[in-house]
């Protein structure tokens, strides 16, 4: 899926001191978060359609692994393209070639959906939809692709069935929201360099849909449909935006969710809200499933042919959507 930009952590005194502290910070932030949560005025949500979301995911496995040229790709982008005009005022597409860092030309297509395209106020969210052509973390058959049900599929299918409910709840004129579909994201390798993954979101960022784009802030779901999953605090996320941060695990807390999203401290993770910070200067959160060992930061269907629809989970799936439902009404709120 991507590389890691690991902080090797020191089993020593180091690791002690720095337990410490971060057992301090999260006391000091679950502690803030119950003083925001307890100021936040009531805000109408509604409710994220998991089973929706869920066919949403498996309408994408269906094609196959989505690799850059493939029919796949092609078939899965027009099916994309579909859903989104049905529930964005407007749709934007980018078809063009990016390097791969084997120096292959790559046909690449962004899709972006925009609700509410005249508003100054705007969220970014954001996913990759391909699917990684090696299986290189696996046992076996590691040269050929993955279905990428989760890392892939989970995203599209939360942020389709968000817009969804958008749609049927309209949310305040002032404030917009832009649905970024981004491709050639997992086509890198740590030997290629930290530069050979997220190529699509390297070229959205350069290449707005919009010319001089801007967004209030930015959120990028990556793997978050799995059975089990957490999304503790990523470590760019928190160098980036950590306001941001913040206001959407308070929000996964009000919405009930605050099992998932627990304030702990992860690792720095090379994904696609990197070159949106740097590149677009959009302060940008990764909600991304990791684990607490720094050793093996990622699920272990990661990058390998075990990422099937069998590990999706409805309720992992309703977590991440309610969570940014509670989190565009309540920005909505404060925008009447």
């Amino acid at each position: 899926m991507k590389n890691t930009g690991i902080i090797i952590f020191l089993f020593t005194a180091t690791l002690f001191i720095a337990a410490c502290d971060g057992n301090k910070a999260t006391e000091e932030n679950k502690k803030a978060a119950v003083t925001d949560t307890t100021k936040e005025k009531a805000v109408a949500v509604p409710a994220f359609d998991a089973d929706s979301a869920y066919a949403y995911v498996a309408k994408q496995v269906a094609y196959g692994p989505r690799l850059p040229g493939s029919p796949a790709q092609t078939k899965c982008a027009a099916w994309m393209d579909e859903m989104l005009k049905k529930v964005c005022d407007t749709v934007y597409r980018q078809s063009v070639q990016v390097k791969g860092g084997d120096g292959k030309s790559l046909p690449c297509i962004n899709l972006v959906g925009v609700i509410n395209p005249h508003a100054a106020d705007r969220i970014l969210l954001l996913t990759h939809w391909d699917s990684r052509p090696w299986a290189d973390e696996d046992t076996k058959d590691k040269d050929k692709p993955i279905l990428a049900a989760d890392d892939g599929g989970s995203g599209v299918g939360v942020l389709l069935e968000l817009a969804a409910a958008i749609k049927a709840h309209h949310i305040s004129p002032s404030l917009g929201i832009d649905i970024l579909f981004t491709d050639v994201e997992d086509y890198g390798k740590s030997a290629w360099g930290e530069d050979s993954y997220c190529l699509g979101t390297q070229y959205w960022a350069t290449h707005p849909h919009v010319p001089g784009y801007k967004a209030t802030f930015g959120i990028l779901l990556d793997m978050v449909g799995a059975h089990g999953a957490q999304f503790p605090m990523e470590s760019f996320s928190m160098k980036y935006a950590g306001d941001i941060q913040q206001k959407v695990w308070q929000s996964a807390a009000r919405a009930g969710y605050s099992s998932y999203f627990p304030y702990l401290p992860a690792d720095e993770i090379t994904d696609d809200h990197v070159p949106v910070n740097r590149l677009a200067g959009i302060k940008t959160i990764d909600i991304i499933n990791l684990s607490a060992d720094p050793e093996h930061p990622f699920a272990p269907h990661w990058h390998t042919h075990a990422d099937v629809m069998a590990i999706i989970d409805k309720n992992t799936l309703k977590a991440v959507g309610q969570t940014l439902l509670q989190t565009i009404y309540e920005q909505s709120a404060n925008d009447k």
